[in-house]
């Protein structure tokens, strides 16, 4: 039966596989901390992106305050490693989810969530008074800031807070706002500018609580493509960095290269049928996905990805460039991280090329 092991090499391990280098991430951590520590925010890395409780407390370690994930499911199985500190940031909505939110909060009465509408938040106090339990929800209004995806409208905010102040279980301590749709905006001035207008949305809207008589004290807020603004804008309480930890080539081409490569997918050459400009590897979209595009060879500039099919994909040059022969060794750089590590079981970690670390993808799969 395979079994890698730790010690081993890294040309030991059979592909496709998910290969981390240990310097690199420990320096992209070191940059996003010593980047924003400074400035006096939390940092409540989101835990979407590594979907592992060992790399939520090697983030806690560095210098982060607890962490945050999408899903209730990646909570139940994050808080039973240890890491309870968490925020929901996705709606609990729907009986089933809200008897396991129920559940959740008996065993980690740290877990805090979203709400952005009067029934979600109705249902979760309901099912709180059924319960027995004595101490409330720690929750946060969610707040449309112009990704209009999930969010209350800025000028419904207050008539939601007003209607959580009436639910004994619920205790609001804070507003949500992400702007999804500028993590990946080019240049940056254009993306600072526009992660501004939206944070002014959110502050403002933090501001016109407080003066109602609401104890806001969190607004969190920001990913990898805008932390950096959100955190120096001042009422900005705490920010939610992710994909940092490992970047991927769509996160590169808007924001830079601050922040390194960490992660690939090792994969072999296993065919050159049909052209002597090509080869086909063994990484197809069950190993790599395409919503941000086609990921792209490791430092092999002029080589491209065409993915062809569930196994396999070719990798193309133009004549005169490298010619990669069958067994060559490639890294894959996804072109976005999340949905590509929830594809695989284990991260192979190393260092020097001797694997130090495997981790298992804890909550792999875990949507609900």
């Amino acid at each position: 039966m395979y079994n890698p092991k730790v010690g081993d090499r890294l040309e030991s391990l059979d592909t496709p596989s998910m290969v981390v280098d240990l310097d690199i991430m420990e320096e992209n951590i070191r940059k996003l901390m010593g980047l924003l520590k400074p400035l006096g925010v939390n940092i409540r890395p989101h835990l979407k992106t590594t979907k592992s409780p060992i790399l939520a407390k090697k983030l806690i370690a560095a210098g982060a305050e607890g962490g945050c994930v999408a899903k209730l499911s990646e909570a139940e199985v994050i808080a039973a490693e240890g890491v309870d500190d968490l925020l929901i940031t996705c709606e609990i909505v729907g009986p089933a989810k809200v008897a396991r939110l129920v559940q959740l909060f008996r065993k980690y009465p740290k877990i805090r969530t979203v709400v952005d509408s009067e029934e979600g938040a109705t249902a979760i106090n309901e099912a709180w008074a059924a319960s027995s339990i004595d101490e409330p929800l720690q929750t946060l209004i969610d707040l449309d800031v112009g990704l209009e995806r999930t969010g209350i409208a800025p000028e419904s905010a207050l008539a939601l807070a007003q209607h959580i102040s009436t639910l004994k279980h619920l205790n609001l301590i804070g507003v949500q706002g992400y702007e999804g749709h500028l993590q990946h905006v080019h240049g940056r001035e254009a993306r600072e500018k526009e992660c501004r207008a939206s944070m002014a949305i959110l502050t403002s809207t933090a501001n016109m609580l407080r003066e109602k008589g609401f104890n806001i004290q969190v607004v969190t807020t920001g990913g990898t493509g805008t932390a950096e603004f959100c955190a120096t804008t001042p009422g900005i309480t705490e920010v939610q960095p992710g994909s940092f930890i490992f970047m991927d080539s769509d996160y590169r081409n808007a924001v830079g290269t601050f922040f390194s490569h960490s992660l690939t997918i090792l994969s072999t050459a296993i065919s050159k049928s049909g052209s002597q400009r090509r080869v086909t590897i063994d990484a197809g979209l069950k190993s790599l996905t395409t919503d941000s595009g086609f990921a792209e060879p490791l430092a092999m500039p002029g080589v491209t990805y065409t993915p062809m099919g569930d196994e396999h994909g070719w990798l193309s040059w133009e004549e005169g460039g490298t010619d990669l022969l069958i067994g060559a060794r490639v890294h894959m750089v996804p072109s976005h991280i999340d949905p590509t590590v929830n594809l695989h079981d284990f991260y192979y970690a190393y260092r020097k090329g001797v694997i130090e670390e495997i981790w298992p993808v804890a909550t792999r799969g875990k949507v609900q």
